[in-house]
Protein backbone atom coordinates (compact mmCIF):
# COMPACT_ATOMS: atom_id res chain seq x y z
CA UNK A 1 0.00 0.00 0.00
CA UNK A 2 1.52 3.32 -1.00
CA UNK A 3 1.31 6.49 1.10
CA UNK A 4 -1.44 8.09 -1.01
CA UNK A 5 -3.67 5.04 -0.71
CA UNK A 6 -3.12 4.94 3.04
CA UNK A 7 -3.89 8.65 3.43
CA UNK A 8 -7.06 8.34 1.36
CA UNK A 9 -8.19 5.31 3.40
CA UNK A 10 -7.54 7.24 6.62
CA UNK A 11 -9.51 10.24 5.35
CA UNK A 12 -12.43 8.02 4.34
CA UNK A 13 -12.57 6.41 7.78
CA UNK A 14 -12.33 9.86 9.40
CA UNK A 15 -15.22 11.24 7.36
CA UNK A 16 -17.35 8.14 7.96
CA UNK A 17 -16.70 8.39 11.70
CA UNK A 18 -17.70 12.05 11.75
CA UNK A 19 -20.89 11.34 9.77
CA UNK A 20 -21.89 8.43 12.00
CA UNK A 21 -21.47 10.56 15.13
CA UNK A 22 -23.05 13.74 13.77
CA UNK A 23 -26.43 15.14 14.61
CA UNK A 24 -28.66 16.50 11.81
CA UNK A 25 -27.38 20.05 12.27
CA UNK A 26 -23.77 18.92 12.04
CA UNK A 27 -24.52 16.90 8.90
CA UNK A 28 -25.79 20.01 7.10
CA UNK A 29 -22.73 21.92 8.29
CA UNK A 30 -20.48 19.15 6.98
CA UNK A 31 -22.21 19.34 3.60
CA UNK A 32 -21.63 23.10 3.43
CA UNK A 33 -17.97 22.70 4.33
CA UNK A 34 -17.54 19.84 1.87
CA UNK A 35 -19.03 21.90 -0.97
CA UNK A 36 -16.75 24.82 -0.12
CA UNK A 37 -13.72 22.54 -0.11
CA UNK A 38 -14.67 21.03 -3.47
CA UNK A 39 -15.07 24.51 -4.99
CA UNK A 40 -11.72 25.65 -3.57
CA UNK A 41 -10.12 22.56 -5.09
CA UNK A 42 -11.79 23.29 -8.44
CA UNK A 43 -10.47 26.84 -8.42
CA UNK A 44 -6.91 25.62 -7.78
CA UNK A 45 -7.33 23.03 -10.52
CA UNK A 46 -8.50 25.66 -13.02
CA UNK A 47 -5.46 27.76 -12.16
CA UNK A 48 -3.15 24.77 -12.61
CA UNK A 49 -4.98 23.74 -15.82
CA UNK A 50 -5.90 20.30 -14.50
CA UNK A 51 -9.11 19.91 -16.49
CA UNK A 52 -10.01 16.40 -15.33
CA UNK A 53 -9.54 17.18 -11.63
CA UNK A 54 -11.45 20.47 -12.02
CA UNK A 55 -14.39 18.61 -13.54
CA UNK A 56 -14.33 16.05 -10.74
CA UNK A 57 -14.22 18.74 -8.04
CA UNK A 58 -17.06 20.75 -9.56
CA UNK A 59 -19.08 17.57 -9.98
CA UNK A 60 -18.50 16.81 -6.31
CA UNK A 61 -19.68 20.30 -5.31
CA UNK A 62 -22.76 19.93 -7.52
CA UNK A 63 -23.54 16.55 -5.95
CA UNK A 64 -23.18 17.92 -2.43
CA UNK A 65 -25.44 20.88 -3.16
CA UNK A 66 -27.96 19.04 -5.34
CA UNK A 67 -28.07 15.61 -3.78
CA UNK A 68 -27.14 16.55 -0.23
CA UNK A 69 -28.28 20.03 0.72
CA UNK A 70 -31.15 20.37 -1.75
CA UNK A 71 -32.45 16.86 -1.25
CA UNK A 72 -32.51 17.26 2.53
CA UNK A 73 -34.88 20.24 2.40
CA UNK A 74 -38.39 19.63 3.68
CA UNK A 75 -40.38 22.06 1.55
CA UNK A 76 -43.67 21.21 3.21
CA UNK A 77 -42.52 21.76 6.78
CA UNK A 78 -39.93 24.45 5.94
CA UNK A 79 -42.37 26.57 3.96
CA UNK A 80 -41.06 29.71 2.32
CA UNK A 81 -37.56 29.36 3.79
CA UNK A 82 -37.17 25.89 2.27
CA UNK A 83 -38.56 27.09 -1.07
CA UNK A 84 -36.08 29.98 -1.12
CA UNK A 85 -33.21 27.67 -0.20
CA UNK A 86 -34.27 25.30 -2.98
CA UNK A 87 -34.16 28.12 -5.52
CA UNK A 88 -30.77 29.26 -4.24
CA UNK A 89 -29.33 25.75 -4.47
CA UNK A 90 -30.67 25.41 -8.02
CA UNK A 91 -29.00 28.71 -8.90
CA UNK A 92 -25.68 27.61 -7.40
CA UNK A 93 -25.75 24.33 -9.34
CA UNK A 94 -26.40 26.23 -12.60
CA UNK A 95 -23.52 28.59 -11.82
CA UNK A 96 -21.19 25.69 -11.09
CA UNK A 97 -22.07 24.14 -14.44
CA UNK A 98 -21.25 27.49 -16.08
CA UNK A 99 -17.97 27.69 -14.19
CA UNK A 100 -17.07 24.20 -15.35
CA UNK A 101 -17.83 24.95 -18.99
CA UNK A 102 -16.07 28.34 -18.98
CA UNK A 103 -13.22 27.53 -16.55
CA UNK A 104 -14.36 30.66 -14.71
CA UNK A 105 -12.94 31.25 -11.24
CA UNK A 106 -15.05 34.39 -10.80
CA UNK A 107 -18.19 32.23 -10.89
CA UNK A 108 -16.61 29.86 -8.37
CA UNK A 109 -15.91 32.87 -6.13
CA UNK A 110 -19.58 33.91 -6.41
CA UNK A 111 -20.81 30.47 -5.34
CA UNK A 112 -18.20 30.39 -2.58
CA UNK A 113 -19.50 33.71 -1.21
CA UNK A 114 -23.09 32.42 -1.23
CA UNK A 115 -22.15 29.14 0.45
CA UNK A 116 -19.95 30.91 3.01
CA UNK A 117 -22.84 33.16 4.02
CA UNK A 118 -25.14 30.15 4.37
CA UNK A 119 -22.50 28.21 6.31
CA UNK A 120 -21.92 31.05 8.74
CA UNK A 121 -25.66 31.56 9.23
CA UNK A 122 -26.26 27.83 9.72
CA UNK A 123 -23.39 27.46 12.17
CA UNK A 124 -24.59 30.49 14.14
CA UNK A 125 -27.98 28.88 14.86
CA UNK A 126 -26.51 25.64 16.20
CA UNK A 127 -28.88 24.36 18.91
CA UNK A 128 -27.62 23.34 22.35
CA UNK A 129 -24.21 24.98 22.15
CA UNK A 130 -22.25 26.38 25.03
CA UNK A 131 -21.67 29.66 23.22
CA UNK A 132 -24.14 32.48 23.67
CA UNK A 133 -26.87 32.25 21.08
CA UNK A 134 -28.89 35.29 20.02
CA UNK A 135 -32.58 35.14 20.81
CA UNK A 136 -34.32 32.89 18.31
CA UNK A 137 -35.82 34.63 15.35
CA UNK A 138 -38.45 33.55 12.89
CA UNK A 139 -35.77 32.90 10.26
CA UNK A 140 -33.61 30.68 12.48
CA UNK A 141 -36.60 28.65 13.61
CA UNK A 142 -37.73 28.11 10.05
CA UNK A 143 -34.19 27.30 8.91
CA UNK A 144 -34.19 24.26 11.16
CA UNK A 145 -37.62 23.29 9.87
CA UNK A 146 -36.37 23.55 6.30
CA UNK A 147 -34.00 20.67 7.03
CA UNK A 148 -36.39 18.61 9.11
CA UNK A 149 -35.86 15.57 6.88
CA UNK A 150 -32.18 15.21 7.80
Amino acid sequence: MNATTAINAYKKVGVESKVNGADPHQLISMLYHGALLAIANAKNEILSKDVAAKGASISKAIAIIGEGLHASLDKKLGGEVAQNMSSLYDYMVRRLVDANIKNDTVILDEVTRLLTELTEAWDSIRPNTAQPVPSPSYASTNAHLAYARV
